[in-house]
């Protein structure tokens, strides 16, 4: 589903955010980025979706080299990725219907999929009673269920969440990771930077680690900070 192949990235004045990663995710997988802040995890997020492009390497998705893809067909990838972020990203002026609903809008969905689907996924993230109200009106928590529910809403083959839990207290972000574990049970393939050594812990799926942005770890089944694949 993703490979990456010697990948780095140099930024202006020799900033290195990446050296030479390798790895494969396949269909289904879900895979914990972590390491430190400036390890490297969000601009391999970014890379994956292809809003940052690498120095050298390639970045193959769905089959896909990224590096030969026109500009004009990356929203067409776009659409089989889904986005989560630790800010939700959020329209203030609009209720979570109209958020989550937006997402299909500007894809161009017929008027009478949005009206299926919006309520099924606000459903499935357990805000059905909520679509009505405004971000504002919405706990953090309920903010990123929302944030998951537009990511999801045009059944994307893959989801990708930079620091999904990382303003949420513990047992909210337990309920965020149930709700991607769950997605992921459906066939959804995951990928989520963090550096939430407790929610690594408790979910146990691969860890892939980076340090100064190499790699350092991959392990099947992980714990943070522990052992080697």
């Amino acid at each position: 589903m993703i490979r990456l192949e010697n990948v780095s990235k140099v930024y202006k004045e020799s900033v290195v955010a990446l050296r030479d990663v390798c790895a494969e995710i396949v269909k289904g997988e879900f895979v914990f980025l972590v390491g430190t802040t400036g390890s490297g995890k969000t601009t391999l997020i970014k890379m994956m979706m292809r809003e940052e492009e690498p120095s050298e390497g390639r970045i193959y998705v769905a089959g896909k080299d990224l590096s030969m893809l026109p500009r004009w067909r990356i929203p067409y990838l776009r659409r089989m990725i889904g986005c989560v972020f630790q800010d939700y990203k959020l329209l203030p002026n609009k209720t979570v219907y109209e958020n989550v609903a937006f997402a299909l809008e500007v894809i161009g969905k017929p008027r009478h999929v949005i009206r299926e689907r919006v309520p099924e996924i606000l459903d499935l993230v357990g805000l059905a009673d909520r679509m009505n109200n405004r971000p504002d009106e919405l706990s953090g928590g309920e903010q990123q269920r929302v944030s998951v529910a537009r990511a999801m809403v045009n059944r994307p083959a893959i989801l990708l969440a930079d620091e999904p839990t990382g303003n949420l207290d513990p047992t909210t972000s337990a309920e965020i990771m149930k709700l991607l574990v769950r997605i992921n049970a459906a066939d959804t393939t995951v990928v989520m930077a963090t550096h939430d050594h407790a929610v690594v812990n408790q979910f146990r799926k691969r860890v892939i680690e980076l340090d100064n942005g190499k790699v350092v770890r991959d392990q099947m089944r992980g714990v943070y900070g522990y052992g080697t694949r």
